[in-house]
């Protein structure tokens, strides 16, 4: 007769595949280069995740070049970076700036791993969960100079609503020069305000999308408001990290006297 296992025997060492540098971290993120503080929620705080993460700073990537100007500048950097971080041990890279979508193709092609460059990414799947008569409406920090190839890149109609945060208390400002103190109150209540004027201009809004990984932190703040599921880079990584590192879920019966 076969002798079951008891719960107190030790299993024996699996056998492990190496090939990387670093082992336990599967998503590394390509951050800009800036100085401005970074609360919990925003990508850049190492605190925001419940996993462990990589960070790789593009140096000369500074927040009004790709924003304001042309992402596509500094594409080659862009892929020498995250090349750098799948040496490391990544196996899927994310980039801190929504208005990188721009380079999705090309960090795709050029890293040959899985990308996720912009929160923009979910719109197509977040518009396919909503009932019919209602869309996706994005916030910004900057609705100028989100284009039609921003939106496109990400695989997103050109034609979604967007409302930027311009001409509001600090937010777009603190962020787009780069500032070394930020009110964050002050952000919070642009963010509201940004939000109120989204859904009141397109009152079939089902969705928001947060562009800009910096509005993490007030995602539930729009959601109370608004009563729209909000969507962010937050969750697209969250979602990106669990397809690659799926948790392990036991496969042993359960005593039926504790279910």
């Amino acid at each position: 007769m076969k002798r079951e296992a008891t719960s107190t025997e030790q299993r024996p060492m699996e056998v492990q595949s190496g090939g990387k540098t670093v082992y336990g971290a599967t998503v590394g993120i390509l951050m800009l280069e800036t100085r401005f503080p970074r609360i919990p929620g925003d990508i850049g705080n190492a605190t925001t995740w419940r996993f462990p993460v990589h960070y790789r700073v593009v140096e000369g990537a500074t927040p009004d070049l790709i924003v304001l100007k042309d992402a596509r500048a500094m594409r080659d950097s862009f892929i020498s970076e995250g090349k750098a971080l799948v040496r490391m041990g990544c196996d899927g890279i994310v980039t801190n700036c929504g208005f990188l979508s721009v380079l999705q193709s090309d960090l795709a092609l050029g890293l040959g791993v899985p990308v996720a460059s912009s929160a923009l990414m979910q719109i197509p799947m977040i518009q396919r969960t909503l009932p019919q008569g209602q869309q996706v409406g994005v916030l910004t920090v900057s609705k100028t100079s989100l284009s039609r190839a921003h939106l496109t890149s990400a695989g997103a109609a050109p034609d979604v609503p967007i409302v930027g945060t311009e001409g509001g208390r600090a937010f777009s400002q603190a962020f787009l020069t780069d500032q070394a103190t930020i009110d964050f109150e002050a952000c919070r209540l642009d963010m509201l305000d940004s939000a109120a004027a989204l859904v009141k201009a397109h009152p079939d809004v089902g969705a928001i999308v947060l562009e800009c990984t910096n509005m993490v932190p007030y995602a539930q703040d729009v959601r109370l408001a608004t009563g729209r599921p909000v969507y962010s880079i937050y969750t697209l990584v969250n979602w990106f990290q669990s397809a690659l590192s799926p948790p392990r879920f036991a496969t042993e019966i359960a005593d039926p006297r504790i279910l």
